[in-house]
Protein backbone atom coordinates (compact mmCIF):
# COMPACT_ATOMS: atom_id res chain seq x y z
CA UNK A 1 0.00 0.00 0.00
CA UNK A 2 1.29 3.40 -0.89
CA UNK A 3 1.18 6.29 1.59
CA UNK A 4 0.99 9.92 0.48
CA UNK A 5 3.55 12.11 2.25
CA UNK A 6 1.40 15.22 1.81
CA UNK A 7 -1.55 13.51 3.48
CA UNK A 8 0.53 12.50 6.49
CA UNK A 9 2.00 16.02 6.98
CA UNK A 10 -1.25 17.99 6.49
CA UNK A 11 -2.65 17.23 10.02
CA UNK A 12 0.74 18.15 11.50
CA UNK A 13 0.74 21.60 9.79
CA UNK A 14 -2.82 22.24 10.95
CA UNK A 15 -1.86 21.49 14.56
CA UNK A 16 1.16 23.82 14.37
CA UNK A 17 -0.94 26.62 12.91
CA UNK A 18 -3.46 26.31 15.73
CA UNK A 19 -0.69 26.51 18.34
CA UNK A 20 0.80 29.64 16.75
CA UNK A 21 -2.58 31.38 16.74
CA UNK A 22 -3.14 30.51 20.40
CA UNK A 23 0.27 31.91 21.42
CA UNK A 24 -0.28 35.09 19.40
CA UNK A 25 -3.63 35.74 21.06
CA UNK A 26 -2.06 35.26 24.48
CA UNK A 27 0.71 37.84 23.88
CA UNK A 28 0.22 41.49 25.04
CA UNK A 29 -0.57 43.90 22.24
CA UNK A 30 2.10 46.54 21.58
CA UNK A 31 1.09 50.23 21.26
CA UNK A 32 2.00 50.27 17.58
CA UNK A 33 -0.40 47.35 17.01
CA UNK A 34 -3.33 48.78 18.92
CA UNK A 35 -5.06 50.47 16.01
CA UNK A 36 -5.10 47.28 13.92
CA UNK A 37 -5.34 44.42 16.41
CA UNK A 38 -7.41 45.67 19.30
CA UNK A 39 -9.77 48.64 19.35
CA UNK A 40 -9.85 48.42 23.16
CA UNK A 41 -6.26 49.77 23.49
CA UNK A 42 -6.06 53.59 23.32
CA UNK A 43 -3.49 55.08 20.89
CA UNK A 44 -0.97 57.74 22.07
CA UNK A 45 -2.52 61.18 21.84
CA UNK A 46 -0.60 64.05 20.20
CA UNK A 47 -0.43 65.98 23.49
CA UNK A 48 1.35 63.00 25.08
CA UNK A 49 4.29 63.24 22.64
CA UNK A 50 7.42 64.74 24.31
CA UNK A 51 7.63 68.47 23.70
CA UNK A 52 11.07 68.29 22.04
CA UNK A 53 9.82 65.74 19.52
CA UNK A 54 6.47 67.34 18.83
CA UNK A 55 7.32 71.02 18.59
CA UNK A 56 10.95 71.19 17.52
CA UNK A 57 14.21 70.74 19.41
CA UNK A 58 15.53 73.05 22.11
CA UNK A 59 18.16 74.18 19.60
CA UNK A 60 15.49 75.38 17.17
CA UNK A 61 13.67 77.19 19.97
CA UNK A 62 16.86 78.88 21.19
CA UNK A 63 17.81 79.96 17.67
CA UNK A 64 14.32 81.29 17.01
CA UNK A 65 14.66 83.47 20.09
CA UNK A 66 18.08 84.94 19.33
CA UNK A 67 18.34 84.56 15.55
CA UNK A 68 16.50 87.74 14.48
CA UNK A 69 18.91 89.82 16.59
CA UNK A 70 22.08 88.34 15.03
CA UNK A 71 23.58 90.57 12.33
CA UNK A 72 26.28 90.39 9.69
CA UNK A 73 28.92 93.12 9.84
CA UNK A 74 30.80 94.03 6.65
CA UNK A 75 33.74 96.42 6.91
CA UNK A 76 35.86 98.37 4.47
CA UNK A 77 39.08 100.23 5.06
CA UNK A 78 41.65 101.89 2.86
CA UNK A 79 45.37 101.48 3.39
CA UNK A 80 48.12 103.34 1.55
CA UNK A 81 51.26 101.51 0.51
CA UNK A 82 54.41 102.75 -1.19
CA UNK A 83 55.28 100.89 -4.37
CA UNK A 84 57.41 101.25 -7.48
CA UNK A 85 55.64 102.46 -10.64
CA UNK A 86 56.76 99.31 -12.48
CA UNK A 87 57.21 95.89 -10.84
CA UNK A 88 60.13 95.17 -13.18
CA UNK A 89 62.07 97.94 -11.51
CA UNK A 90 62.06 95.92 -8.26
CA UNK A 91 64.76 93.77 -9.84
CA UNK A 92 67.92 94.20 -7.69
CA UNK A 93 70.11 94.47 -10.83
CA UNK A 94 68.24 97.53 -12.14
CA UNK A 95 68.13 99.13 -8.70
CA UNK A 96 71.89 98.64 -8.23
CA UNK A 97 72.61 100.00 -11.72
CA UNK A 98 70.39 103.08 -11.57
CA UNK A 99 70.60 103.70 -7.85
CA UNK A 100 67.89 103.73 -5.20
CA UNK A 101 66.99 107.37 -5.89
CA UNK A 102 66.15 106.55 -9.48
CA UNK A 103 62.95 104.80 -8.46
CA UNK A 104 60.59 107.12 -6.64
CA UNK A 105 58.00 105.28 -4.56
CA UNK A 106 54.45 106.05 -5.67
CA UNK A 107 51.67 105.77 -3.08
CA UNK A 108 49.12 103.08 -3.83
CA UNK A 109 45.76 102.67 -2.12
CA UNK A 110 44.26 99.29 -1.30
CA UNK A 111 40.68 98.65 -0.23
CA UNK A 112 40.44 95.86 2.30
CA UNK A 113 37.18 94.17 3.19
CA UNK A 114 36.31 92.13 6.24
CA UNK A 115 33.29 90.36 7.65
CA UNK A 116 32.09 89.32 11.07
CA UNK A 117 29.00 88.97 13.19
CA UNK A 118 27.30 90.79 16.02
CA UNK A 119 24.01 90.92 17.89
CA UNK A 120 21.57 93.67 18.88
CA UNK A 121 21.20 94.32 22.62
CA UNK A 122 18.99 97.43 22.48
CA UNK A 123 15.89 98.17 20.38
CA UNK A 124 17.43 101.48 19.39
CA UNK A 125 20.24 99.71 17.50
CA UNK A 126 23.12 99.04 19.93
CA UNK A 127 25.18 96.08 18.72
CA UNK A 128 27.88 94.08 20.50
CA UNK A 129 30.74 92.57 18.50
CA UNK A 130 34.51 91.99 18.64
CA UNK A 131 36.96 94.87 18.51
CA UNK A 132 39.02 93.12 15.83
CA UNK A 133 35.95 92.87 13.57
CA UNK A 134 35.65 96.67 13.24
CA UNK A 135 39.23 97.73 14.01
CA UNK A 136 40.38 100.48 11.62
CA UNK A 137 37.21 100.31 9.53
CA UNK A 138 36.31 103.34 7.40
CA UNK A 139 32.88 101.95 6.63
CA UNK A 140 30.67 99.54 8.58
CA UNK A 141 27.58 97.96 7.03
CA UNK A 142 25.13 95.98 9.17
CA UNK A 143 22.71 93.48 7.61
CA UNK A 144 19.82 92.05 9.61
CA UNK A 145 18.41 88.56 9.19
CA UNK A 146 15.30 90.01 7.55
CA UNK A 147 17.44 91.63 4.85
CA UNK A 148 17.42 95.22 6.09
CA UNK A 149 20.74 97.04 5.68
CA UNK A 150 22.03 99.86 7.90
CA UNK A 151 25.13 101.99 8.07
CA UNK A 152 26.91 101.31 11.33
CA UNK A 153 29.00 103.63 13.48
CA UNK A 154 31.64 102.32 15.87
CA UNK A 155 30.83 103.97 19.20
CA UNK A 156 33.65 102.42 21.17
CA UNK A 157 36.19 99.59 21.06
CA UNK A 158 38.62 98.04 23.52
CA UNK A 159 41.44 95.95 22.10
CA UNK A 160 42.44 94.44 25.46
CA UNK A 161 39.06 92.72 25.94
CA UNK A 162 38.37 92.52 22.18
CA UNK A 163 34.94 94.10 22.59
CA UNK A 164 33.25 96.84 20.58
CA UNK A 165 29.88 98.58 20.32
CA UNK A 166 28.38 99.51 16.95
CA UNK A 167 25.29 101.72 16.61
CA UNK A 168 22.70 101.69 13.84
CA UNK A 169 19.71 103.99 13.51
CA UNK A 170 16.65 101.83 13.91
CA UNK A 171 13.55 101.46 16.04
CA UNK A 172 11.85 98.45 17.60
CA UNK A 173 14.64 96.17 16.46
CA UNK A 174 14.83 92.53 17.61
CA UNK A 175 16.96 92.15 20.76
CA UNK A 176 19.01 89.23 22.09
CA UNK A 177 18.45 88.27 25.70
CA UNK A 178 21.66 88.36 27.77
CA UNK A 179 22.24 85.50 30.19
CA UNK A 180 24.60 85.10 33.15
CA UNK A 181 27.95 83.57 32.22
CA UNK A 182 28.81 83.06 35.90
CA UNK A 183 26.12 80.38 36.11
CA UNK A 184 27.20 78.17 33.22
CA UNK A 185 28.89 74.84 33.88
CA UNK A 186 31.13 72.50 31.95
CA UNK A 187 28.87 70.21 29.95
CA UNK A 188 26.13 72.80 29.36
CA UNK A 189 24.84 73.12 25.81
CA UNK A 190 26.50 75.80 23.69
CA UNK A 191 25.00 77.08 20.42
CA UNK A 192 27.11 79.31 18.16
CA UNK A 193 25.18 81.62 15.82
CA UNK A 194 26.74 83.83 13.18
CA UNK A 195 27.84 84.24 9.59
CA UNK A 196 30.94 82.08 9.10
CA UNK A 197 32.74 82.09 5.76
CA UNK A 198 30.14 84.46 4.33
CA UNK A 199 27.31 81.98 4.97
CA UNK A 200 24.55 83.93 6.69
CA UNK A 201 22.54 82.67 9.64
CA UNK A 202 24.57 79.56 10.42
CA UNK A 203 24.06 77.56 13.63
CA UNK A 204 26.43 75.02 15.21
CA UNK A 205 25.91 72.98 18.37
CA UNK A 206 28.28 71.76 21.05
CA UNK A 207 28.92 71.92 24.76
CA UNK A 208 30.90 74.09 27.14
CA UNK A 209 34.11 72.08 27.41
CA UNK A 210 36.09 74.30 29.80
CA UNK A 211 35.64 77.54 31.73
CA UNK A 212 38.14 80.26 32.62
CA UNK A 213 40.62 79.37 29.88
CA UNK A 214 43.12 82.21 30.13
CA UNK A 215 44.08 84.29 27.11
CA UNK A 216 47.70 83.27 27.63
CA UNK A 217 46.71 79.59 27.33
CA UNK A 218 44.68 80.36 24.21
CA UNK A 219 47.74 81.97 22.63
CA UNK A 220 46.78 85.68 22.72
CA UNK A 221 48.71 87.05 25.71
CA UNK A 222 47.95 90.67 24.76
CA UNK A 223 44.34 90.12 25.90
CA UNK A 224 43.03 90.01 29.46
CA UNK A 225 40.27 87.45 29.34
CA UNK A 226 39.17 84.13 30.78
CA UNK A 227 37.45 82.45 27.85
CA UNK A 228 34.61 79.99 27.62
CA UNK A 229 35.93 77.01 25.66
CA UNK A 230 33.46 75.15 23.46
CA UNK A 231 33.44 72.45 20.83
CA UNK A 232 30.66 74.17 18.88
CA UNK A 233 32.21 74.91 15.49
CA UNK A 234 33.47 78.51 15.29
CA UNK A 235 34.85 79.62 11.94
CA UNK A 236 36.08 82.90 10.41
CA UNK A 237 33.09 85.20 10.22
CA UNK A 238 31.62 83.85 13.47
CA UNK A 239 33.66 86.45 15.37
CA UNK A 240 31.39 88.78 17.30
CA UNK A 241 28.37 86.48 17.09
CA UNK A 242 26.61 85.10 20.16
CA UNK A 243 27.25 81.86 22.01
CA UNK A 244 23.83 80.85 23.32
CA UNK A 245 22.57 78.48 26.01
CA UNK A 246 19.64 76.08 25.67
CA UNK A 247 17.23 78.86 26.75
CA UNK A 248 18.25 81.16 23.90
CA UNK A 249 20.21 83.50 26.20
CA UNK A 250 23.60 84.88 25.15
CA UNK A 251 26.33 83.53 27.43
CA UNK A 252 29.35 84.56 25.37
CA UNK A 253 30.72 86.33 22.31
CA UNK A 254 32.52 84.08 19.82
CA UNK A 255 36.00 85.40 19.25
CA UNK A 256 38.88 82.98 18.80
CA UNK A 257 39.87 79.87 16.89
CA UNK A 258 42.94 77.76 17.60
CA UNK A 259 44.50 76.87 14.26
CA UNK A 260 46.38 73.95 15.85
CA UNK A 261 43.33 72.49 17.61
CA UNK A 262 40.53 70.43 16.15
CA UNK A 263 37.03 71.56 16.97
CA UNK A 264 37.86 74.01 19.74
CA UNK A 265 36.68 77.61 19.87
CA UNK A 266 36.57 80.33 22.50
CA UNK A 267 34.08 82.96 23.55
CA UNK A 268 34.26 86.03 25.79
CA UNK A 269 31.93 85.59 28.80
CA UNK A 270 28.90 87.86 28.39
CA UNK A 271 29.31 89.22 31.93
CA UNK A 272 32.61 90.78 30.84
CA UNK A 273 30.78 92.58 28.03
CA UNK A 274 27.99 93.65 30.40
CA UNK A 275 30.55 95.35 32.65
CA UNK A 276 31.89 97.68 29.94
CA UNK A 277 29.25 97.88 27.18
CA UNK A 278 27.72 101.11 28.51
CA UNK A 279 31.11 102.82 28.62
CA UNK A 280 31.86 101.69 25.09
CA UNK A 281 28.45 102.91 23.89
CA UNK A 282 29.33 106.36 25.27
CA UNK A 283 32.69 106.34 23.50
CA UNK A 284 34.62 106.17 26.77
CA UNK A 285 38.04 104.56 26.99
CA UNK A 286 38.34 101.42 29.10
CA UNK A 287 41.22 101.77 31.54
CA UNK A 288 43.45 98.77 32.24
CA UNK A 289 46.10 99.04 34.99
CA UNK A 290 49.33 97.12 34.47
CA UNK A 291 52.74 96.45 36.09
CA UNK A 292 54.95 95.67 33.10
CA UNK A 293 56.25 92.14 33.65
CA UNK A 294 56.14 88.93 31.69
CA UNK A 295 55.74 85.97 34.00
CA UNK A 296 55.06 82.26 34.24
CA UNK A 297 53.91 79.73 36.80
CA UNK A 298 56.39 78.39 39.36
CA UNK A 299 55.91 75.31 41.53
CA UNK A 300 58.39 73.48 43.80
CA UNK A 301 58.59 70.69 41.19
CA UNK A 302 59.38 73.10 38.36
CA UNK A 303 61.91 74.89 40.55
CA UNK A 304 63.69 71.60 41.36
CA UNK A 305 63.86 70.74 37.66
CA UNK A 306 65.39 74.14 36.94
CA UNK A 307 67.85 73.96 39.81
CA UNK A 308 69.05 70.46 38.87
CA UNK A 309 69.91 71.64 35.35
CA UNK A 310 73.61 72.61 35.23
CA UNK A 311 72.87 74.96 32.33
CA UNK A 312 70.18 76.89 34.17
CA UNK A 313 70.76 80.65 34.20
CA UNK A 314 69.92 80.97 37.91
CA UNK A 315 68.66 79.06 40.92
CA UNK A 316 65.07 79.78 41.96
CA UNK A 317 63.32 79.19 45.30
CA UNK A 318 61.36 75.95 45.48
CA UNK A 319 58.01 77.58 46.26
CA UNK A 320 54.61 78.25 44.72
CA UNK A 321 54.30 81.59 42.93
CA UNK A 322 55.04 83.24 39.59
CA UNK A 323 58.51 83.91 38.27
CA UNK A 324 59.34 87.07 36.37
CA UNK A 325 60.88 86.16 33.01
CA UNK A 326 61.14 89.74 31.75
CA UNK A 327 60.69 93.27 33.06
CA UNK A 328 59.64 95.73 30.37
CA UNK A 329 61.58 99.01 30.34
CA UNK A 330 59.96 102.25 31.48
CA UNK A 331 57.14 100.47 33.29
CA UNK A 332 55.91 100.53 36.90
CA UNK A 333 57.69 97.20 37.55
CA UNK A 334 61.00 98.56 36.24
CA UNK A 335 60.68 101.74 38.31
CA UNK A 336 59.91 99.69 41.44
CA UNK A 337 63.03 97.57 41.01
CA UNK A 338 61.61 94.19 39.95
CA UNK A 339 64.14 92.01 38.16
CA UNK A 340 64.17 88.93 35.99
CA UNK A 341 64.20 85.82 38.17
CA UNK A 342 62.21 87.41 41.01
CA UNK A 343 59.49 85.12 42.33
CA UNK A 344 56.27 86.94 43.24
CA UNK A 345 54.52 85.13 46.11
CA UNK A 346 52.12 87.80 47.44
CA UNK A 347 50.37 91.02 46.46
CA UNK A 348 48.86 93.04 49.30
CA UNK A 349 49.29 89.95 51.54
CA UNK A 350 47.25 87.79 49.15
CA UNK A 351 49.06 84.60 48.11
CA UNK A 352 49.86 84.38 44.40
CA UNK A 353 49.92 80.91 42.85
CA UNK A 354 49.25 81.57 39.14
CA UNK A 355 50.04 84.26 36.59
CA UNK A 356 46.33 84.55 35.80
CA UNK A 357 45.58 85.30 39.46
CA UNK A 358 48.17 88.08 39.52
CA UNK A 359 46.81 89.56 36.31
CA UNK A 360 43.27 89.56 37.71
CA UNK A 361 44.37 91.41 40.85
CA UNK A 362 46.14 94.05 38.78
CA UNK A 363 43.19 94.38 36.37
CA UNK A 364 40.80 94.93 39.27
CA UNK A 365 43.02 97.52 40.96
CA UNK A 366 42.62 101.28 40.61
CA UNK A 367 44.77 103.26 38.22
CA UNK A 368 47.70 104.67 40.21
CA UNK A 369 47.10 102.32 43.15
CA UNK A 370 50.22 101.17 44.98
CA UNK A 371 50.40 97.41 45.31
CA UNK A 372 52.71 95.81 47.87
CA UNK A 373 54.49 93.06 45.96
CA UNK A 374 56.38 90.42 47.95
CA UNK A 375 59.18 88.76 45.99
CA UNK A 376 61.86 86.18 46.66
CA UNK A 377 65.22 87.04 45.11
CA UNK A 378 67.45 84.11 45.80
CA UNK A 379 67.55 83.81 49.59
CA UNK A 380 66.35 87.38 50.11
CA UNK A 381 62.73 88.43 50.63
CA UNK A 382 61.79 91.89 49.40
CA UNK A 383 58.64 94.00 49.69
CA UNK A 384 58.39 96.27 46.65
CA UNK A 385 55.71 98.96 46.31
CA UNK A 386 54.56 99.11 42.67
CA UNK A 387 52.26 101.87 41.45
CA UNK A 388 50.02 100.77 38.57
CA UNK A 389 49.86 102.74 35.34
CA UNK A 390 47.54 102.64 32.34
CA UNK A 391 48.29 99.91 29.85
CA UNK A 392 48.15 102.23 26.81
CA UNK A 393 51.23 104.02 28.12
CA UNK A 394 53.36 100.88 27.76
CA UNK A 395 56.09 101.33 25.21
Amino acid sequence: MRFSTSRLLRPFFVDVLVIILMVALALPILPAQASTLSPSVTAIKPEQIPEAAGKGSFVAKAVNLVGPAVVRIDTERTVTRRSSPDPMLEDPFFRRFFGEDGFPQAPREEHLRGQGSGFIIDRGGVILTNSHVVNGADKVTVTLKDGRIFEGKVRGADAVTDLAVVKIDGGSLPVASLGNSDQIQVGDWAIAVGNPLGLDNTVTLGIVSTLKRSSAQVGIPDKRLDFIQTDAAINPGNSGGPLVNDQGEVIGINTAIRADAMGIGFAIPINKAKAIKDQLAKGERIIHPYLGVQMTLLTPELARQNNSDPNSAFVVPEVNGVIVVRVLPNTPAAKAGLRRGDVITQIDEQAITTAEQLQTIVENSRLGQTLQVKVLRGDITKQLPVQTAELKDAA
